[in-house]
C-alpha cells in the first residue's frame, strides 16, 4: 500500500493518516534512543567506579570512546540514507536498512558490554555508530515520505515524544546498571528495546513514496550525491542543523556528564548516585511529556522558529539552575524546566526540519540534519568533559562538572542566534527546490 503523493509540486503526501500509523512509524525512535544514552551512562559509570583510567582522565577517556564512532555516524548516516531514496526491494525502500542496522546493533552492543579496555570499547562503539546509523539513516524519511502538511506538527510531536521516552528509558535502565553494578545486562538490555520496536515498524508501517530513478547511475555515485556541494544552497537548512548542534550539546551536558555531576558536586557514593539519577530522569521527564505535544501544536499556530526561541531560553534557566544549585532538591527544579525545554525542541525541530527539507530526497536531508544528532554528544563530551577535566584537576573537584554545564547554558544562546537566518516557510508555500538532484559531488 502506498500513500498518494500526487496534486503538489514537491510530492507531499495528502492523505490523512490515521493516528495508530503515526505511532507506530514513530516508535522505532523509542528504541534508538534508548541506545546511546544509555552506552554514553554506563561507560562513565564504569570509569567513575571501575577505574579504567587514571583519576582524573574520565571525561577526556570517554571521548576517546565515543569520538570515532561520532564521526562514522556523520558518514554513514546522510550516505545510506542517500543510497535508501533510490532502493527498491520486496521491503520498499527504507526496511531492509532497518532490519540488518538493528540486528547488527545487538551483536555490537555485546561486545561493548564483554570488552574492559578503552581500546576495545572504542573499536565496538564505532562498530556500534555504524549498524545504528545504517538504520537510522533511510528510518528518519518516513515523515516526509509518508505525512501530508496538516499532520507535521502531530507527527513531529510524537517523534520527539519517542525521542524522549527512549532516552528516559535508556537513561534509566543506566542508572539501574550504574546503581547495581549491573553494566553489562544494562548494556544488552537496550538492544532488546531496540529490536522490539523494530519489529513494529517493519511489520506494520506501510512504504509511501517510490523510490527515485538512478538514471543509470552506479550505487557510488547514488552515495556521492549525499556529499554533493548543492546542498549548500540550502542556507536554511544549514543555518537549522548548525542551531539543532548547539542546542543538542547543551542538552547533552547534563545527560552525559550526570553521573560525574552528582558524584562530585554533590558527593554521592555509587548507588546514591545510580538512584539519584534515576529520580533526575524522572523529572526530566514529566517536564518533556507535559510540553512535547503541546509545543508541536502550538508551533502550528505561532511558528516554529517562535516555539523553539522559547526552548533556549527556558532550557538555559534550567539548566543554569542546575549548574549552581547547592542541593540535589534545588537541582530537580531546574531538571524539570530543562525537561520542558527539551520537549519543545525536540518536537518542533524536526516539524520545522521537515517542512523546509526537498521531499524526494528525504533520506539524504534527515541523514545530513541528524549529522548534530549524532555530533553532538561527543563535541559536548570533548568540550565539557574537557573542561570539567581541567577545572575540577585529579582531585575530580565539583566545580568541574558544574563549569561543563555552564559552558551547555552558553550553547543555548547560540542555538538561539543561530536560528535567525532559517526561512520556516514551507517548500509547497513556493520555496525553490534545489536539493532535490544532486549537482556536485563533495
Amino acid at each position: 500500500m502506498t500513500t498518494p503523493t500526487a496534486g503538489l509540486s514537491d510530492g507531499r503526501p495528502t492523505d490523512t493518516l490515521p493516528v495508530s500509523q503515526l505511532l507506530r512509524m514513530t516508535l522505532y525512535w523509542f528504541g534508538l534512543s534508548s541506545i546511546f544514552i544509555a552506552v554514553d551512562t554506563i561507560l562513565g559509570g564504569r570509569l567513575e567506579y571501575q577505574a579504567l583510567v587514571p583519576a582524573g582522565e574520565e571525561g577526556r577517556a570517554l571521548v576517546a570512546m565515543t569520538v570515532g564512532g561520532a564521526l562514522v555516524a556523520v558518514l554513514v548516516q546522510p550516505t545510506v540514507g542517500s543510497i535508501s531514496d533510490y532502493t527498491i526491494s520486496r521491503w520498499g525502500r527504507r526496511k531492509p536498512y532497518i532490519l540488518i542496522g538493528s540486528l547488527l546493533d545487538v551483536v555490537f552492543l555485546f561486545g561493548v558490554a564483554s570488552s574492559n579496555t578503552v581500546v576495545s570499547i572504542a573499536a565496538f562503539v564505532i562498530l556500534l555508530q555504524f549498524s545504528s546509523n545504517f538504520a537510522q539513516g533511510p528510518f528518519q524519511g518516513y515523515v516526509p515520505d509518508l505525512v501530508p502538511a496538516h499532520q507535521v506538527g502531530l507527527a513531529s510531536g510524537l517523534v520527539g515524544l519517542m525521542q524522549v521516552l527512549g532516552n528516559i528509558t535508556g537513561a534509566i535502565v543506566a542508572s539501574v546498571a550504574v546503581a547495581t553494578n549491573q553494566f553489562f545486562l544494562g548494556t544488552i538490555a537496550v538492544g532488546i528495546i531496540e529490536l522490539l520496536t523494530m519489529i513494529s515498524v517493519f511489520l506494520w508501517v506501510n512504504e509511501g513514496r517510490v523510490a527515485k530513478d538512478r538514471a543509470g547511475r552506479s550505487w557510488l555515485s547514488v552515495a556521492a550525491e549525499a556529499w554533493g556541494l548543492d546542498i549548500l544552497k540550502e542556507r536554511s537548512f544549514i543555518w537549522l542543523v548548525t542551531s539543532r548542534l548547539a542546542f543538542l550539546m547543551a542538552t547533552n551536558m547534563l545527560i552525559k556528564l550526570a553521573i560525574f555531576y552528582l558524584s562530585r558536586s554533590h558527593g554521592l557514593d555509587q548507588e546514591e548516585a545510580g538512584g539519584t539519577l534515576t529520580i533526575i530522569l524522572g523529572f526530566t521527564a514529566l517536564g518533556t511529556i507535559v510540553a512535547v505535544l503541546p509545543s508541536a501544536r502550538l508551533s502550528d499556530r505561532v511558528g516554529r522558529k517562535r516555539v523553539i526561541y522559547a526552548s533556549c531560553a527556558i532550557g538555559a534557566l534550567g539548566l543554569g539552575i542546575v549548574a549552581v544549585a547547592p542541593s540535589i532538591p534545588v537541582a530537580l527544579v531546574g531538571v524539570v524546566i530543562y525537561g520542558l525545554a527539551t520537549g519543545s525542541f525536540l518536537a518542533v525541530d524536526w516539524a520545522l526540519m521537515t517542512d523546509i527539507i526537498p521531499k524526494a530526497s528525504s533520506g539524504r536531508f534527515m541523514g545530513i540534519s541528524n549529522v548534530a544528532t549524532a555530533s553532538a554528544g561527543v563535541i559536548a563530551l570533548a568540550t565539557g568533559g574537557t573542561l570539567m577535566d581541567i577545572i575540577g584537576g585529579p582531585e575530580r573537584l565539583g566545580s568541574g562538572p558544574r563549569a561543563a554545564l555552564a559552558l551547555g547554558v552558553a550553547l543555548f544562546v547560540v542555538a538561539a542566534i543561530l536560528l535567525r537566518p532559517v526561512d520556516e516557510r514551507r517548500r509547497e508555500e513556493g520555496l525553490p527546490d534545489v536539493g532535490a538532484v544532486s549537482s556536485g559531488v563533495a
